[in-house]
């Protein structure tokens, strides 16, 4: 944490008076968007303080993100990298550590490009960020991470938009990197500025791409002897999901 600089947090006003919540709404079609929704006033509430690691791989993961400025996490569905590594982007975004968080993820699932959905790129890229939402819901509240995402607080930003950035006073979580080539990922990785930290998680046993042109597990092996970046292989073991989840994944 030495090299990291506090710094006093912007308080912009909320400017907007609707109202949206983005935690447990589920939705099939691509129209969904996490500040759409009213909020349940009584669930909002109810959202969590403070994050305990339930295995040993998780615990090794936060605390490589507390001291690293550029951690990577990989590992199977379930362990909890994304959870954990949006739980870290709000406890400095709450400590005045960072100014603001950036959240970027691939849209490989569609199969399409993002300039023929409709909406603006916070619609756009919304039905891709759900599982970062749920957990910035379930940190936040609804409440607060509309909040902050009006006023700039919570920025979306696609990986085909980033080049040519440099991410300053920022927590930047690149989630399902396995869906990034080895030149996508070297450019993300060069974003990172002063006084930011970067998480990226994903699992290269679940790319999308085509086979051979993920970076993912290349990126890691490289970096892994360089100071100040850690590689957290999380394993079955740290899946934190259904029991079955773990034994379903050791044999498909």
């Amino acid at each position: 944490m030495s090299q990291k600089k506090r710094i006093k947090k912007r308080n912009t006003p909320h400017e907007q008076s609707a109202k949206g919540n983005v935690v447990h709404s589920v939705f099939d079609d691509m129209s969904w968007h996490p500040l759409d929704e009213e909020i349940d006033g009584r669930r909002d509430k109810k959202f969590i303080k403070k994050v305990k690691p339930r295995s040993e791989g998780q615990e090794l993961l936060m605390k490589q993100i507390a001291e690293k400025n550029l951690t990577l996490a990989m590992g199977p569905a379930g362990t909890g990298k994304t959870y954990l590594a949006i739980s870290a982007a709000v406890d400095a975004l709450e400590k005045g550590e960072v100014e603001r968080i950036i959240l970027s993820r691939p849209a490989m699932e569609a199969g399409e490009s993002l300039g023929y959905l409709p909406g603006d790129m916070h619609e756009k890229m919304a039905p891709y960020l759900r599982p970062l939402y749920d957990a910035l819901g379930d940190r936040l509240g609804g409440k607060k991470v509309r909040q902050y995402m009006d006023d700039g607080t919570i920025e979306i930003a696609p990986v085909g938009f980033m080049r040519g950035r440099t991410l300053n006073n920022a927590f930047v979580v690149i989630d399902e990197a396995q869906n990034c080539t080895y030149v996508q990922l070297k450019m993300l990785l060069s974003r990172l500025g002063w006084h930011s930290t970067m998480v990226v998680t994903g699992d290269p046993a679940q790319s999308d791409l085509l086979e051979g042109m993920s970076g993912l597990a290349d990126i890691a092996n490289k970096l892994e002897a360089v100071s100040n970046i850690a590689v957290v292989r999380l394993k079955s073991g740290d899946i934190v999901r259904h029991p079955l989840v773990a034994e379903m994944l050791d044999v498909l």
